[in-house]
């Protein structure tokens, strides 16, 4: 193995390797389900890589990663943590993402940017909902993943049962390397299926696995899917599947080039099992992450719009390349003030070095380069490809941000987040409180794209909008306690969104002569639904210069602001289609300004007359009960406009699966421990928006105006 290139220098009176061959660094996102154990396993792999002396623990509220004092609180992850490690000369740099739906634009964030994931699963539970909801964001990125099945100690643990909810739920294609060497209490070890040979594990953090024989009641099992395997790779694989043809012994070795090829190739998932917490299965995890997951040189050259030329061009991942990096999260640090984290694509950047935001179109000086543990700063002297860092200095960087050379701007493609769905009102205590308010509300909004502040003009309230109760919670608390800002705050409302339903064409004319230069603008545009979730979208369908190509896009503007106050109750329009046809222009007095309140003027007449109703979020729940107390729960989501989906029975267990309106799910958590002396639990993620009733759409009016 080649020996990685270290360049030393002194952090806090200690050397740190400074850096490593390109293809011997992972970058990899610990993603999974709540409570599936994506933090213990992180904090096992931290402490068998030499990064930790000592173990964190969740419930205690002591996890390195878990470090904000509401995560200590809840025993919940909410923001994602990064951190570096090494095992076996490969550099490692791991997120630990949430798994609160919630939480969810950290894990969209961090995918964005990361080669590869580990993802876990709980193994009594299996695949859960929130499982789901990562692997797709996995799949629109295109993410190699291996699988960690972990809790194989729980009672009720069941491998067989995970592997084919992984096959049908998630549409995936598992690869199992290991099998459990019993499961429950009995939980001692793993067969792995690859070196053919068996593990035991006696819990001790600091035991090496011992080799054991693989018992003869397991044998004819092993021998099954170490066939199954061979057989699924060969479908994958020329080189195995020459092998296999032939009848020749396939090595070890040979399986695993294999099992690399297909996992990078999106072809199949390598399966993997142990319990985290028992200390059980995590070195095999981390030689499972060398092995199989990709280093960036095993990712595609990253695209990006050049754009001085608009061309599409390709950036390889060398040091030698021109500088490109993606900025994906932005922190308001208490002790070192805002910190940028940045994903090197390409090239390489020093400390003090001027660099080039090409998405805001401005210069940029970087000031210290830190590598980051969880809260803890280690400061570097440059950052080359592949590399995850924070920086300090860059006062007009945002996530999503393009980072590059000034002599070849480029812009890569930037990450995409939800909507938010759930709205408070917030006030502050004090007029000393309200200049806090503002200021901290505003690096709030920094840190998470999901959140979002708005001014109510008509009711003077300031309105926080995010991805559901807890997230709220979460943003209010850290506002008290980390910005110490005096707030009242309202009961949370539904964020519903407006459309139209009929296709039609309106015209606006703004006209001003107040002596000297006046003001006129004149647009006419047609307004179409379109599908749910469609969004926006403007079409110029101008001809002849009817309208001169500098205030085009000044009645776009001006449509875009109309939209955010529908006529109905106030709501932002959602689903429309706007195409700008005609108009006319006046060489003196026309103006950008007077296309902007032409546009917005059209908008808000054609939306009017074109049979505009509300729409509200609906949410994918998915609630585990016993079954004695299956029948109270579906009465209860009918009595609240839940829909049934499914019920899936599982050894006195049931899973309901179901649609409800987000505006029926305030205190579900307490009406849902209530039914069930506590015992139930439940998870959910937004859908969709659908057609508010009627009979419910003339009270939400009054509450949009109010």
């Amino acid at each position: 193995m080649v020996s990685p290139v270290l360049v030393k220098f002194r952090v806090e009176d200690r050397t740190v390797p400074r850096s490593s061959p390109l293809e011997h660094i992972r970058n990899i996102a610990i993603i999974a389900h709540i409570d599936a154990g994506k933090t213990t396993t992180t904090e096992r792999i931290l402490y068998y890589t030499g990064r930790t002396y000592k173990i964190g623990d969740v419930d205690e509220g002591t996890a390195v990663m878990d470090w904000m004092k509401q995560e200590k609180e809840r025993g919940i992850t909410i923001t994602s943590a990064a951190t570096t490690c090494y095992w076996h000369d490969h550099h490692i740099n791991i997120i630990d993402t949430p798994g609160h739906v919630d939480f969810t634009a950290e894990v969209e964030r961090c995918l964005r940017v990361l080669d590869g994931g580990v993802v876990v699963f709980d193994a009594v539970a299996g695949v859960e909902a929130q499982s789901e909801a990562v692997w797709r964001q996995a799949d629109r990125y295109n993410v190699p993943r291996i699988c960690f099945i972990n809790k194989m100690d729980r009672t009720g643990a069941d491998f067989d049962r995970s592997l084919s909810m992984i096959e049908q739920r998630l549409q995936a294609k598992p690869l199992p390397v290991q099998l459990p060497l019993g499961s429950g209490p009995s939980y001692k070890g793993i067969i792995d299926l690859v070196e053919n040979k068996a593990w035991s594990f006696d819990g001790n953090i600091d035991s090496e696995p011992a080799e054991v024989a693989i018992p003869e009641s397991e044998q004819a099992k092993c021998a099954s899917f170490r066939q199954t395997l061979i057989e699924k790779l060969a479908e994958y694989d020329d080189q195995i599947m020459v092998a296999y043809l032939e009848g020749s012994r396939i090595t070890a070795a040979e399986l695993r080039g294999a099992l690399r090829r297909a996992t990078l190739a999106n072809k199949g998932v390598p399966v993997l099992c142990g319990s985290a917490l028992r200390n059980k299965g995590i070195r095999p995890l981390l030689d499972a992450i060398v092995s199989y997951l990709p280093s960036p040189l095993d990712m595609p050259p990253v695209r990006a719009i050049d754009t001085k030329l608009g061309a599409e061009v390709t950036r390889p991942a060398r040091d030698d390349a021109p500088f490109s990096a993606l900025a994906f999260k932005v922190v308001s640090d208490p002790f070192v003030g805002r910190l940028v984290y940045l994903r090197v694509y390409s090239g390489r950047v020093e400390a003090g070095a001027q660099i080039f935001n090409a998405t805001r179109g401005k210069k940029e000086r970087i000031g210290r380069l830190l590598l980051m543990h969880a809260n803890h700063r280690e400061e570097v002297a440059d950052a080359d490809t592949g590399a995850i860092v924070a920086t300090l200095g860059l006062k007009n960087t945002f996530t999503g941000d393009t980072l590059c050379h000034s002599s070849q701007p480029v812009l890569l493609e930037s990450i995409r987040f939800p909507e938010p769905v759930l709205s408070i009102a917030i006030e502050p205590r004090t007029k000393a409180d309200q200049d806090k308010m503002g200021e901290a509300l505003n690096k709030l909004s920094e840190e998470d794209p999901t959140f979002r502040v708005n001014y109510n003009q008509e009711t003077g309230q300031t309105v926080i909008s995010g991805m559901g109760e807890l997230h709220l919670e979460v943003l209010v608390s850290r506002l008290l306690s980390e910005f110490r800002v005096g707030a009242k705050v309202g009961k949370p409302r539904v964020a519903y969104k407006e459309t139209i339903t009929i296709p039609v064409r309106a015209e606006a004319k703004f006209v001003r002569q107040t002596g000297g230069h006046g003001q006129y603008g004149h647009v006419c545009i047609e307004l179409e639904p379109m599908e749910r979730g469609s969004g926006f979208q403007f079409v110029d369908r101008i001809k002849s210069g009817t309208i001169p190509k500098q205030y085009i896009p000044a009645a776009e503007a001006g449509i875009k602001e109309a939209l955010q106050n529908g006529v109905v109750a106030g709501y932002p329009v959602v689903d429309i289609k706007v195409s700008l046809y005609d108009g006319s222009y006046h060489e003196v007095d026309s103006s950008e300004l007077a296309f902007k309140m032409a546009g917005s003027m059209a908008l808000r007449d054609g939306v009017a007359r074109a049979k505009p109703l509300l729409l509200e979020p609906i949410m994918r729940l998915e609630v585990v009960t016993p079954e004695q107390f299956l029948g109270d729960i579906i009465g209860d989501l009918n009595s609240k406009r839940g829909r049934i989906e499914a019920i899936e029975p599982h050894g006195g267990i049931s899973i309901i699966r179901s649609f409800i309106p987000l505006a029926e799910t305030f205190e579900y958590t307490t009406s849902l421990r209530s039914l069930t002396q506590g015992r139930a639990t439940h998870s959910m993620e937004f859908y969709r928006h659908q057609v508010l009733p009627a009979e419910l759409a003339d009270q939400v009016k009054t509450m949009g105006r109010s």
